[in-house]
């Protein structure tokens, strides 16, 4: 649980200077079980669903959920504002526990009093964050020109410090590396027997069906102008293949796909389908989806798809890269999360954060097994696609409204700032970054209405 501790913030033009301590609510007497219980944005209005799976495959109350989600949500803005302060000593954060206990890796002992400041665990590591992620490009680059043979799956895991790469035979790793010229010592490799797979042709989510033949899942309403559509996942289809809806009606075509490399798509759809923020929450409340902030290594993170339902676990690794029979696929982040065929495409999501795109694993949800979801983000940009969610209107007639007010995203807050939103005062309970979506009245769990 993160201490009553924050970020102290310049302004939203000058870097974050200092570490200092700062209480998280206005009042001196407030409880911190208060603060620590609030809940993140929207985790007080979590589907049914997704709570039903977070308490049957994370063994959590519902209540307990909620305030994971809450402390989950604080950990990554203090994550953000930790990042940016050390700069080329990070070396990774992650949470872990029911509570979402804040770790953070530095190469740098002199920053552990700052880490600990922020209400995080310090961790003094040899390797940088940026270090190990070039040394897992290097992989990636060979892997794209050929897939890698006995070599399922390598990322970098911030828990171990560490490249891991897992191999069906040890020679074929020392091959790749070899190949790619990543020094041994960055590197940890793991014995493999998994063959991912990706789980097309059959629903994960929203049916939606290609040519009239095989199936996918429609991961996240999108829009592009005035135009909507859905981001899916890259191995469903490529340009040009028309779409049915679930009621195999005519819904749209594919407009851009890659697979393998990444896997991402999106599908622009006719007049005749309007994108909601919405994930199915197949009869126990759909999940509302106010935005796409990345949930940290270690936070929990659930799935939707209609051939499993609503299944749950946490975030592993991201920046994974996984070989599948048609090639590899780098940038996917690795759950513990079940999936079956039928779930590909489908929707990944954190609290009321979209995360990503079912790609594809191994085992099922009788046994168990591991899934690696698409980073939707990256879909996004890669489209020059905006998430429609519940800050965003559906049927835009004109320009957005501005409710007015001194808050603005890119701003860095201190806590105890109070800025006004609308006709609303808000005093700020956590010291972040903040962004679009990250309105006062949206995130309860970093400012509190006065």
């Amino acid at each position: 649980m993160l201490r009553r501790r924050a970020l102290a913030a310049c302004t939203a033009t000058v870097a974050v200077g200092a570490l200092a301590l700062a209480g998280l609510t206005g009042a001196a007497s407030a409880d911190a079980s208060s603060v620590a219980d609030a809940p993140a944005a929207g985790a007080d209005r979590l589907s049914p669903g997704l709570l039903e799976a977070m308490q049957r495959d994370l063994g959590l109350t519902a209540g307990r959920a909620r305030a994971r989600v809450g402390e989950e949500t604080r950990a990554a803005a203090v994550a953000a504002g930790l990042r940016h302060f050390l700069g080329a000593g990070f070396a990774g954060a992650r949470v872990s526990g029911d509570a979402a206990e804040l770790t953070v890796a530095t190469t740098d002992a002199a920053d552990t009093a700052r880490i600990t400041e922020a209400g995080a665990r310090a961790v003094v590591v040899a390797h940088s964050l940026a270090e190990l992620t070039s040394a897992k490009a290097a992989l990636d680059r060979v892997a794209l020109h050929r897939a890698p043979k006995d070599i399922p799956v390598w990322y970098v895991d911030v828990r171990t410090n560490r490249v891991v790469v897992e191999a069906g035979r040890g020679a074929a790793a020392d091959t790749f590396l070899a190949a790619a010229g990543v020094s041994r010592q960055l590197v940890t490799i793991s014995q493999s027997e998994g063959a991912p797979r990706t789980f097309t042709d059959l629903r994960g989510g929203d049916a939606y069906y290609m040519n009239g033949s095989g199936r996918c899942s429609i991961g996240f309403p999108v829009k592009r102008g005035t135009q909507g559509g859905f981001v899916s996942a890259g191995h469903c289809g490529t340009p040009g293949v028309g779409t049915s809806g679930y009621n195999q009606q005519a819904q749209g075509s594919f407009q851009g796909s890659t697979f393998p490399g990444r896997d991402y798509s999106w599908v622009a759809a006719n007049t005749g389908w309007t994108p909601r923020p919405l994930v199915n929450g197949y009869g126990t409340g759909d999940v509302t989806v106010a935005g796409s902030t990345e949930a940290l290594e270690g936070s929990s993170v659930c799935r939707s798809g209609s051939t499993t339902g609503w299944h749950c676990g946490t975030v592993q690794q991201r920046n994974s890269s996984v070989t599948y029979q048609e090639g590899t696929v780098s940038g996917v982040t690795r759950t513990n999360v079940c999936a079956e065929p039928g779930d590909s495409g489908g929707s990944f999501v954190s609290g009321s954060q979209a995360q990503g795109v079912t790609s594809g694993g191994t085992g099922n949800c009788s046994q168990g097994g591991t899934t690696y979801f698409q980073p939707v983000n990256p879909a996004l940009q890669a489209y020059g696609l905006t998430l429609v969610t519940s800050a965003t209107p559906t049927d835009p007639t004109g320009p957005p409204t501005d409710p007015g007010g001194s808050w603005a995203a890119g701003t860095v807050y201190a806590a105890g700032d109070v800025v006004t939103y609308g006709s609303a005062r808000y005093r700020c309970l956590q010291g972040h970054r903040a962004q679009a979506g990250w309105t006062p009245a949206n995130v309860p769990a970093l400012w509190q209405a006065l």
